[in-house]
């Protein structure tokens, strides 16, 4: 996350193309992590690349064969209006940016 690569992941059987946001748990204490999905398949279908309607907030027990991916960063303007799913947040790569620079191919 703080190197802001985009990840591909499965999430339910879902192959998924995913930037991740937040990371951190919900009221019920389940680690979560809030991302914007450019690609791949989802339940609810995708919106053009950069639409506000591509936010998932996910739980990370549900995520597997997850690798890191050379691309571009992918986000849209509205994230803040999404993040009630984390109450605790452990990451929030947008809030320090100064962590870690993207990494440029």
């Amino acid at each position: 996350m703080v190197h802001r690569r985009p990840i591909a992941a499965l999430y339910r059987g879902r192959r998924r193309l995913l930037c991740p946001h937040v990371l951190g748990r919900n009221r019920n204490r389940r680690l979560q992590v809030l991302c914007y999905q450019y690609g791949g398949d989802s339940e609810s279908g995708l919106k053009p690349a950069g639409a506000s309607d591509n936010w998932r907030c996910l739980a990370v027990e549900n995520l597997s064969q997850v690798e890191l991916l050379d691309g571009p960063w992918q986000t849209a303007e509205n994230r803040s209006r999404f993040q009630n799913c984390i109450e605790q947040v452990e990451l929030d790569v947008d809030a320090c940016p100064e962590l870690v620079p993207p990494i440029q191919s």
